[in-house]
């Protein structure tokens, strides 16, 4: 067997990124007090309107993560951090029977605001109730944050050197070139999101980078193997899943940079589309989907609730058919995102 020259351990690193992910003293509160936080998120839920009838997955989480990387070339890597996440489900009835599914999460306890959490997913469940299909046809509107980040994990996979490597990228000798809306920028950061650390999976300082700057498209993510396959450096970009599984080349946050204003506030015509379902079917290499999708009809300003429509296109085109970017980012998985206005969306519906 021949042997791989480029697989071997990255080198010592001297100075690692200093990030305040660590929140000792949110450790250290009681579990009385959280309980009593749970229960006044349940409380604010059910007290919102009457037809809300139930709530369920009402929890708090809470992780300390300490991590020591060491390999034979000298390198020692040691942090931890902390991680609060907190959850529940509405249930509302009517006509018909509706719920709304959120999670919220940081690195401090007293960065979680419980009860306006509690507050928006009960505001959520009962605008969905009396919800019905819609028209087929081609909209234009806006993906919320929530949808917007589950359409950027599809298109991460194609921003890895490992896919570059493996001929299963789109994005394979379009290096500055114009890809998306010229309103996007796009940046991977191993400082934010639920991977912020200061090294990556081998023990490489984090940092961040941007790969896509008003739609052109600037470069690859490597860890250290495929970047040794380029010749070039390790950008950071090695993830590990568990202890017992080797790191591999993987986006740490990639996140869309916000816009100017909430663009939600100024749609009277169109579709919002909250929620998506099934992304784990997409093709990653083609940008191909066909998802299920829930929220809101929108004529001369008013919204009326829809579901059980499929959302289907391209995500290299969809993201080429954006707008205009809001200003309201959230954190879902490896991906942040604010909403986006976008155009040419394909609804089939009755």
């Amino acid at each position: 067997m021949e042997k791989d020259v480029d697989a071997v351990f990255p080198e010592k690193c001297l100075a690692y990124p200093e990030i305040s992910i660590y929140d000792s003293k949110s450790l250290e509160i009681n579990d009385q007090y959280k309980i009593e936080l749970l229960m006044q998120m349940e409380k604010t839920i059910l007290d919102y309107d009457k037809r809300i009838i139930v709530t369920r997955n009402c929890e708090l989480q809470q992780n300390e993560i300490h991590a020591t990387i060491i390999n034979s070339s000298g390198l020692l890597a040691e942090s931890k951090k902390t991680i609060f996440t907190i959850s529940a489900m509405a249930i509302a009835k009517e006509d018909n029977e509706v719920s709304w599914y959120d999670w919220l999460w940081s690195y401090r306890l007293n960065g979680i605001d419980a009860k306006g959490f509690g507050r928006n997913i009960a505001q959520k469940a009962i605008s969905f109730l009396s919800n019905r299909q819609i028209d087929t046809g081609i909209y234009e509107g806006i993906l919320s944050s929530q949808a917007s980040s589950d359409m950027l994990e599809i298109l991460s996979h194609s921003f890895l050197g490992e896919n570059l490597y493996k001929d299963k990228t789109n994005l394979k000798g379009k290096e500055d070139k114009k890809c998306f809306s010229d309103t996007l920028n796009i940046m991977d950061s191993g400082l934010k999101g639920l991977d912020g650390f200061p090294f990556d999976g081998e023990g490489t300082p984090s940092g961040e980078r941007l790969v896509v700057k008003e739609g052109h498209f600037l470069s690859f993510l490597h860890d250290n193997y495929y970047g040794r396959k380029f010749g070039l450096s390790s950008t950071g970009n090695s993830v590990r899943h568990g202890i017992k599984e080797p790191p591999k080349c993987s986006p740490r946050c990639l996140i869309i940079e916000k816009g100017q204003r909430d663009i939600g506030k100024f749609i009277t015509n169109g579709v919002i589309i909250e929620e998506l379902m099934g992304t784990h079917t997409a093709n990653p290499i083609t940008g191909d989907f066909s998802l299920g999708a829930t929220g809101y009809l929108c004529k001369n300003g008013e919204r009326y609730p829809f579901n059980g429509v499929i959302f289907s296109g391209n995500v290299f085109e969809l993201f080429n058919n954006v707008k205009e970017v809001g200003n309201d980012v959230r954190f879902y998985g490896i991906c942040g995102s604010p909403s986006l206005f976008v155009e040419g969306i394909k609804i089939s519906g009755t």
